[in-house]
């Protein structure tokens, strides 16, 4: 079976999405790497006790990595049936993603809040996996 026969013909656009996220991911890890050298804050040290800033930075590519996972299974999921809303709800979460890092990147951990709009994308592929759920269990 041809995979492109079997996925709808818009998942091009999540495929992007994926992508996006991907990029997203490299730049928090990428600062992470240059708040290491410039906070002189050695591997394997998670945190540092002096380098607050360091931390902000840390954690908010930490977190990202923490919910990462739960978001690219909904993702996918709503994706396979609403292709063109899971992209654009993707596209809010991670571009919300960046947001957050800018805020938390301040050294105010109340500055992550700027990126809050991306629940708007994660609650929206979690609705819409549940909608995918509904409709394959009423169709049995």
């Amino acid at each position: 079976m041809d995979i492109l026969t079997v996925l709808p013909s818009d998942f091009g656009y999540v495929i992007f999405i994926y992508l996006y996220s991907w990029i997203m991911l490299t730049y928090l890890g990428v600062n992470v790497g240059a708040a290491r050298k410039k906070y002189d804050v050695k591997y394997p040290t998670m945190y540092s006790d002096k380098e607050q800033v360091f931390n902000c930075i840390q954690r908010a590519h930490q977190n990202t990595l923490e919910v990462f996972p739960q978001w690219l299974v909904f993702q996918t999921i709503a994706a396979l049936i609403y292709p063109l809303s899971a992209s654009v709800l993707g596209a809010i979460w991670v571009t919300s993603r960046f947001s957050y890092a800018w805020g938390y990147y301040t050294g105010n951990p109340a500055k992550r809040m700027n990126g809050v709009y991306g629940y708007i994308g994660y609650f929206g592929v979690i609705i819409l996996s549940i909608s995918v759920a509904l409709q394959l269990i009423l169709r049995a």
